[in-house]
């Protein structure tokens, strides 16, 4: 099988173009390719398909082999794939996922795409939507809840996958090995979470680091900076309708949550190495 090795800031995925690629068993084969001793390693595998209702059609699989809805910096690798490879001429493309049609604005300097802008849609903010366990259908921002022996106030946001984010003074110091996998498992999120741990720099900076469910910490995560970006603006750290760089520990994105609800994320996307692998 032929695959492409690309990386978004660091969230790094193992690419197959099913224009031409037949991928039988994509969970079981995303456990096996993404092992960084035993693989090719990555965060995951991420499927370009064909698409009846967009240009192309995304699959993304975590790590661990369970699908995900939605991949920011993969939304990104596929425009520059697609693109560079041949598939398309367009500087505007749709695209399928599991949480809906996002639309990519591909950035070029000659045949090359420097940077891609993906309009997310609208966050979501409802809590039975997100999922989130909770006692109103009010927006989830800063509430009290007990973790492990820690009482964190969160801010829970939709982007076509569930996000809890905390804010803190400071995230190099957090143990996200044993932080994480409290947060992805708690029981008032019934579908696990994606969680971000966030320390404002200020009205316009965030760092960020992430653990992400199904595939532990990452260095990246596109749309964990989108919904963090929302986050601050709910928190009133931010203000809405502008520019916010996030930074995170494989590089920077550009996200505005805009004032119809809308978020724009804007990022480089690299291709690292083809190669063929025998299954």
């Amino acid at each position: 099988m032929k695959f492409t090795k690309m990386q978004g800031i660091g969230n790094d995925y193992i690419y197959v173009n099913c224009f031409e690629e037949q991928v039988v068993n994509p969970e079981q084969l995303s456990v096996r390719l993404s092992d960084r001793r035993f693989g090719i390693g990555g965060d995951g595998l991420i499927l370009i398909m064909p698409s009846q209702i967009a240009d192309f059609k995304m699959r993304i699989f975590n790590a661990d082999g369970s699908e995900a809805m939605m991949c920011g910096n993969g939304t990104r690798c596929i425009g520059k794939y697609v693109y560079e490879h041949g598939l398309t001429n367009k500087t505007h493309i749709t695209l399928e996922t599991n949480s809906g049609i996002k639309y990519l604005e591909l950035h070029c300097t000659g045949d090359q795409v420097t940077s891609v802008t993906v309009d997310m849609g609208k966050a979501i903010l409802t809590p039975r939507e997100i999922p989130v366990e909770s006692d109103s259908q009010e927006p989830f921002v800063a509430k009290p809840v007990q973790v492990g022996d820690r009482l964190e106030r969160l801010t829970c946001v939709s982007v076509g996958n569930p996000h809890a984010i905390v804010f803190c003074d400071r995230v190099e110091d957090l143990d996200l090995e044993k932080l994480g996998p409290l947060f992805e498992h708690h029981a008032i999120f019934p579908d696990r979470v994606n969680t971000e741990f966030v320390r404002v720099i200020d009205d316009h900076t965030l760092q960020m680091r992430v653990w992400e469910r199904g595939s532990g910490e990452t260095l990246a995560c596109g749309t964990g900076a989108c919904a963090t970006t929302v986050a601050a603006v709910l928190n009133g750290y931010c203000p809405q309708g502008e520019p916010i760089l996030v930074k995170l520990r494989g590089g920077d994105l550009t996200i505005t949550y805009q004032a119809d609800g809308t978020v724009m994320m804007t990022g480089p996307a690299e291709e690292v190495f083809q190669g063929e692998i025998n299954l």
